[in-house]
């Protein structure tokens, strides 16, 4: 693990970045954030409302910057949203910082859990799938190029890809 003991989780919406951060956090002994939840604390509005009001480059200058402020603190567990990785400063920061886990899932299982969260503004369309599709499509290789390793969550529960973390993060790659 990197000095500061940070670990960054990064992926597609759906994946488990938030559920797994709080298990992984407690696991760790760190503090867990969730950039989007910092977002809506400091900005006292939901995501949504930030996307209809200053549209998706609006809310990306937002996600840019706490990114930025979470990243300089210590001993954190922080799950980032989907897109976080498209800016290139934050990817940087994120590398820079701390040890970045991209968590993996099918599409299916992305849509699958993505399918009745209204939350999620990128989503509100006819087709969400092909969303999903696109936005992997031009986000996978971000992933994979800021990420210090990956996990995949299909059909695993938060304790076991975790712990899988958790051993990576230690060097070791099997059960103790």
């Amino acid at each position: 693990m990197s000095q500061s003991g940070n670990v960054f989780l990064v992926g597609p919406m759906g994946v488990g970045k938030t559920t797994i951060g709080r298990v992984l956090a407690d696991f760790l002994g760190l503090t867990f954030y969730d950039s989007d939840r910092e977002i809506e604390r400091v900005t006292g509005a939901d995501i949504p409302w930030i996307f209809d009001v200053e549209g998706e480059s609006g809310f990306r200058v937002r996600e840019a910057r706490m990114i930025d402020q979470l990243s300089q603190m210590d001993n954190i567990v922080l799950a980032t949203g989907g897109g976080a990785v498209c800016d290139d400063e934050s990817r940087s920061r994120l590398k820079e910082r701390g040890t970045v886990v991209y968590l993996r899932a099918p599409i299916k299982q992305q849509v699958e859990r993505t399918s009745r969260d209204k939350s999620r503004p990128l989503l509100q369309t006819a087709d969400p799938e092909q969303t999903i599709r696109d936005l992997m499509a031009a986000r996978e290789p971000l992933y994979t190029d800021v990420a210090d390793f990956s996990v995949d969550t299909f059909r695993r529960n938060p304790r076991s890809v975790s712990q899988e973390i958790q051993r990576k993060l230690n060097g070791t790659t099997e059960d103790s």
